[in-house]
């Protein structure tokens, strides 16, 4: 008998460009909105969505972590 070979499972791409996972295991995004209509935004307020914030839904958390499998 041979081995048994596991099916390798395929990371969503997708998502693999908008999350990245730390390495204590928190999940970092960058906020919604900072690609137009820039004009009319604070100065305050580009710099904050341009920064990378931890993801704090925890249910969202489960759903990225499961589409990022190598992460």
């Amino acid at each position: 008998m041979g081995k048994l070979k596991t099916k390798k499972l395929k990371t969503k791409k997708s998502v693999a460009k908008r999350f990245k996972i730390t390495g204590t295991g928190k999940v970092m995004h960058y906020g919604a909105g900072g690609s137009h209509l820039l004009s009319k935004k604070s100065s305050k307020r580009k710099r904050r969505i341009k920064r990378a914030q931890v993801l704090k839904n925890k249910g969202d958390i489960k759903v990225i972590k499961r589409l990022l499998p190598y992460a």
